[in-house]
């Protein structure tokens, strides 16, 4: 799957999301709207991640779901 499709799909995979990373808000969630940079960057200030990291665990969670 590609983030194109993550953004098509996001209310169906939001749900994924969320069990990944349970201490986002549904707010949050709703303000990331799929966009793929706005979940890196959170993941950065709510989990004090590097950006490298965040974008490495945006990836891997990528990888996870299937086509």
């Amino acid at each position: 799957m590609n983030w194109d499709q993550v953004e098509g799909n996001w209310k169906q995979l939001k749900g994924k999301a969320q069990q990944t990373w349970g201490d986002i808000t549904d707010d949050e969630w709703t303000k990331i709207n799929g966009r793929r940079q706005e979940l890196s960057g959170l993941l950065q200030a709510k989990y004090g991640t590097a950006k490298d990291a965040a974008d490495k665990q945006v990836d891997d969670w990528l990888k996870s779901v299937p086509d």
